[in-house]
């Protein structure tokens, strides 16, 4: 794991959560020397937000792609070595143990950091029992 960056604008994450990629564009530019690592999630990314992402790894900037992916094990594997390619430094996954294998096995000997989501937060207990689960939140986390 790489050390802790030592700037607090290499530490903080700034989310992208913009309708599009002239907005996000321009907040980047507001915050030039502030911020060098940023958030893009799926809002942005179909607004044409994975170029824009490309844009900032080519500019130093640092980025984390909040896409949650989930699907069997080697589409999830495919889809992970396509994002090595970005150089982005951060991506979210659905935390299934077949596709949290296959993501790490894909991004083995790159820079980006997988991130393992388990339950979504917004989930209370009703919603994981009407979507077939027996867990409370708390209990899928740890078993996950």
């Amino acid at each position: 794991m790489a050390a802790a960056p030592d700037r607090l604008a290499d530490r903080l994450i700034v989310g992208l959560d913009l309708p599009s990629v002239v907005e996000a564009e321009r907040a980047v530019r507001d915050l030039d020397g502030l911020a060098s690592f940023y958030k893009i999630g799926y809002r942005l990314v179909f607004a044409g937000g994975l170029e824009l992402a490309r844009d900032l790894v080519a500019d130093g900037k640092r980025v984390f792609l909040d896409m949650k992916l989930l699907d069997i094990d080697n589409t999830v594997a495919e889809g992970v070595e396509s994002v090595v390619r970005t150089g982005v430094s951060m991506l979210t996954l659905h935390a299934y143990p077949k596709a949290m294998r296959a993501a790490v096995a894909a991004a083995r000997g790159s820079d980006l950091t997988l991130l393992g989501v388990t339950v979504l937060t917004s989930m209370d207990e009703a919603d994981l029992r009407e979507a077939g689960y027996a867990d409370t939140p708390a209990a899928l986390v740890a078993r996950r």
